[in-house]
């Protein structure tokens, strides 16, 4: 029997062609074009679930041939770690989300999702390159859009400036219309509008709204309570989204922090997939 980390590598090799449409394309090609964009995608999945630093990442996989193999390279051909880290910039985020879409149809999902925003902070920079970068990127607003049967992300919106809920929620909810049914979320998303538009597109908006008066309390009495409290499994992914990857970012900049939280949840997801 196959151990987890292979079963795992198998299934991240697998999304990472598709993400980059060509699961065709040699892993290794001599010359200029050097490595395909769905091994180094695949490396950085292996390195967030091992959770090591890009140097001892690779300094492992050459001692598992195994594994190395399933990238379809040879241990003495796996790149150097500068190599990895650089490539990730490169690759464009739609790459990054279609990775996280793909992981999210490994799963069927129920009659209702939940959304929620939280702040997921910044390992504090050095005085120097905070000065350098004009801040210091202490957080990153970000909002997931989860299945609350499966408990898979589905979704998730980063941002550095921090909209306010509502002005995010759409965002994230019409590019999941096909799949949501029944969006469960806090009063930090009432807004009349985002109702309406939810309910025109056949989704049954279960948002309880703030009681500025009496008809806002009359409108929340009438809310199914057991539908509107699986809203807490979105905070329950937050949270063990922090237990698995640790509270706070390591990329630098904010489009690689972007990026991190995105494969964070893809790989999430893949974890989830292989205990189903």
């Amino acid at each position: 029997m196959h151990s987890r980390l292979a079963r795992f590598t198998e299934r991240c090799v697998e999304l990472s062609q598709k993400a980059v449409g060509s699961d065709q394309k040699e892993p290794l090609s001599k010359g200029k074009d050097g490595y395909a964009d769905w091994v180094i995608v695949a490396i950085h999945g292996l390195r967030e679930y091992l959770d090591h630093s890009y140097r001892q990442l690779l300094d492992v996989l050459r001692e598992m041939p195994d594994i190395v193999a399933k990238l379809g390279l040879l241990p003495d051909e796996l790149p150097d770690f500068t190599t990895v880290c650089a490539r990730k910039q490169e690759l464009k985020m739609p790459v990054w989300r279609m990775l996280l879409q793909l992981s999210a149809e490994l799963f069927d999902t129920g009659e209702v999702q939940a959304i929620d925003s939280t702040s997921i902070a910044h390992r504090s920079s050095s005085h120097n390159y905070a000065k350098r970068v004009k801040g210091t990127f202490e957080s990153v607003k970000t909002t997931i859009l989860v299945d609350c049967s499966t408990r898979a992300i589905l979704d998730i919106h980063c941002s550095m400036n921090l909209p306010h809920d509502t002005q995010i929620a759409w965002q994230v909810l019409k590019r999941n219309l096909s799949t949501v049914e029944t969006v469960v979320a806090d009063k930090g998303f009432d807004w009349d509008k985002l109702r309406q538009m939810l309910r025109s597109e056949g989704i049954r908006p279960v948002i309880k709204h703030r009681e500025f008066y009496s008809l806002d309390a009359a409108h929340n009495a009438r809310i199914d309570d057991k539908t509107y409290h699986q809203r807490s499994i979105a905070e329950s992914i937050f949270f063990a989204l922090r237990k698995r990857f640790g509270s706070t970012l390591k990329a630098r900049t904010w489009f690689g922090q972007f990026r991190e939280l995105v494969l964070k949840a893809a790989v999430r997801n893949i974890e989830q997939s292989l205990t189903t």
